[in-house]
């Protein structure tokens, strides 16, 4: 492979990577809110979010894997795992490796949720709100495409489907805790003799 061709298929991976990466977190939220999406049942939704889970880290792979085998720029393995250690563009880089790092973190506490039991896999599952906005800036630091037309629309069309999203999650969330109140005070009115 020609070093321009690994230059393109990284920018390719790291847009389709955004883009899979932005419907995983979407779908995360349509599953923690039980919606259902058209043409699937309520357990389809699950079924589509790991099987593009799954999806996204493949093209992450792919990404990763580019980027060390390209030799325009000097990346091993140790800069993949270990945050800010690059000799280049630390920062953004680092950036990356924080992002994988979490969601790596996610993907082996979701193959092992029987073993690390649901408490756990809950908690190590919000990393990945976490990695998505550091993965963002990761991109929007050292993607060579960023500032083009097509990758500013593609940004801020993710960005904002993913902001509406968290907004609907909080506001869901906000109401049910107002509901929880209520109802504890009923059941406990209802049980006084």
């Amino acid at each position: 492979m020609t070093s321009e061709t690994l230059w393109y298929a990284n920018r390719a991976t790291g847009a389709v990577c955004l883009a899979l990466f932005t419907l995983v977190v979407l779908l995360g939220i349509a599953v923690r809110l039980r919606t259902r999406l058209p043409g699937l049942p309520r357990f389809g939704t699950v079924s589509l979010h790991r099987t593009l889970s799954l999806s996204a880290t493949a093209f992450l792979a792919l990404h990763i894997g580019v980027a060390v085998i390209d030799g325009y720029v000097n990346i091993g393995a140790l800069d993949v795992l270990v945050p800010f250690v690059s000799d280049y563009q630390p920062l953004w880089l680092g950036l990356g490796t924080v992002a994988v790092d979490l969601m790596l973190a996610v993907l082996i506490t979701s193959l092992l949720r029987e073993r690390v039991g649901q408490r756990a896999w809950r908690a190590v599952h919000w990393l990945a709100y976490a990695s998505w906005p550091v993965a963002l800036a990761h991109g929007l630091g050292i993607g060579t495409d960023t500032g083009t037309d097509w990758m500013t629309w593609l940004t801020v069309c993710c960005a904002a489907a993913v902001l509406a999203a968290l907004g609907i999650r909080v506001a869901h969330s906000a109401r049910a805790a107002r509901r929880t109140p209520a109802a504890l005070l009923r059941t406990a009115e209802g049980a006084r003799p």
